[in-house]
């Protein structure tokens, strides 16, 4: 069996790009390339990392078996994968096969002065509920606030990013469409 064509299957499978489920995973786009060209090979733990974010288990790689769909995520599997110190935030992936779904749930907690990455345009529809301070969504040029308890839905026509409006941590969850652009 080879490793690397079957990681690349699955990542385009997912719609992930290889710097995408680098960022994902922690790992470096050279060095996902070369694992999917067999030119390296993954220890366990990345192996078993890479799995996750790809949405599948280590016995459903090698045997390629299909088994009843998943229904209750436990808190253990949720995923801690991406932090980004530069730019105080840190994001929870929680459903580990979120890319075969039509929706994305993540749990960002956003430091004081902290914002989330700013996206492009995409056919994607977002809902964010804030679960613990306030928030400032940019919406192409117009700023929209929302505190905690409230909700925003918006499709994503714009650049869009989330920034921290308050002077603490800041806590939202949002679930976002995969786009197909």
């Amino acid at each position: 069996m080879e490793i690397g064509s079957k990681i690349k299957a699955l990542r385009l499978r997912k719609g992930l790009t290889q710097e995408e489920l680098g960022e994902r995973t922690n790992l470096t786009k050279g060095y996902i390339s070369q694992l999917e060209r067999d030119l390296n090979s993954p220890s366990i733990e990345t192996l078993f990392s890479i799995l996750e974010v790809l949405g599948t288990t280590p016995k459903e790689f090698f045997d390629d078996g299909m088994g009843e769909p998943k229904i209750v995520y436990p808190a253990g599997e949720q995923t801690n994968v991406y932090s980004d110190d530069d730019k105080k935030y840190s994001l929870r992936w929680l459903i580990p096969t979120s890319n075969e779904k039509e929706m994305e749930p993540v749990l960002i907690t956003l430091a004081a002065s902290g914002e989330f990455k700013r996206f492009e345009p995409s056919l994607a529809e977002t809902f964010i509920y804030v679960l613990k301070g306030k928030i400032r969504l940019l919406l192409g040029e117009e700023p929209y606030v929302a505190h905690q308890g409230d909700s925003l839905y918006y499709e994503a026509k714009m650049p869009h990013q989330v920034v921290n409006a308050s002077d603490g941590e800041t806590r939202i969850l949002l679930i976002a469409t995969h786009s197909y652009l």
